[in-house]
């Protein structure tokens, strides 16, 4: 491979490294409601060029992770309450059908990776670490729904997940949790049980209950 080669080959990668990376910390919340970013710190930061900074801006843009302004401006989404609830109803709406279809694989080692993923969650809630707090809680959710073999409707999840991780972070703020959520617990026992109307009602309002006490 020749150099010229080398360099077009790495312009995409460059673009999908900024990507992905971003991506990852704004689902986890790492940048707060209204958090401005430019393309320059972002090329400093990941030490790319401009084109590979405003193709990640472009593509994030395009997922809700970022919005931007008529005057060019980025930054994280400050959501209203009206959009908030309808995050939340997407939510209920989406990850109790992907618990409901992945009850049926619901096997005992399932149970105890997610019983594992909860003492995590603990861990998170003990010191206080927002970041760490939501990357687990999302891994406790995503680790259900990979058994539901419905990646489409799973992807459908993880936009709205990435659309509300720094509004999560806000509400990790405002909650000031000394506990982890209590409703997964009765996940794990619902799925113990193989009671699936008492999953579906332990899904809907672990992902719906602190969402719409921040958008009171």
């Amino acid at each position: 491979m020749n150099l010229t080669q080398r360099a077009i080959d790495a312009k995409p990668l460059a673009h999908d490294r900024v990507y992905r990376h971003l991506r990852t910390r704004i689902m986890h919340g790492d940048l707060p409601p209204g958090h401005a970013l430019t393309l320059r710190g972002i090329g400093r930061e990941y030490e790319v060029s401009m084109t590979p900074a405003r193709e990640s801006v472009r593509r994030l843009v395009a997922e809700g992770a970022l919005s931007m302004s008529v005057s060019g401006r980025i930054s994280t989404p400050a959501l209203s309450n009206e959009r908030i609830e309808e995050l939340a109803a997407l939510r209920a709406l989406i990850e109790v059908e992907l618990a409901s279809r992945a009850m049926p694989r619901a096997h005992m080692a399932l149970i105890e990776r997610l019983q594992a993923i909860n003492a995590k969650v603990s861990e998170a809630v003990a010191h206080r670490d927002a970041v760490s707090y939501i990357r687990t809680n999302l891994e406790f959710h995503r680790t259900l729904y990979l058994r539901a073999q419905a990646p489409a409707m799973l992807a459908m999840a993880e936009t709205v997940w990435l659309q509300m991780g720094p509004t999560m972070r806000a509400l990790y703020g405002r909650l000031r949790q000394k506990e982890p959520p209590q409703f997964h617990r009765l996940i794990i026992a619902a799925l113990r049980a193989g009671d699936e109307p008492g999953l579906r009602l332990a899904v809907r309002s672990d992902v719906t209950q602190g969402l719409r006490m921040l958008a009171g």
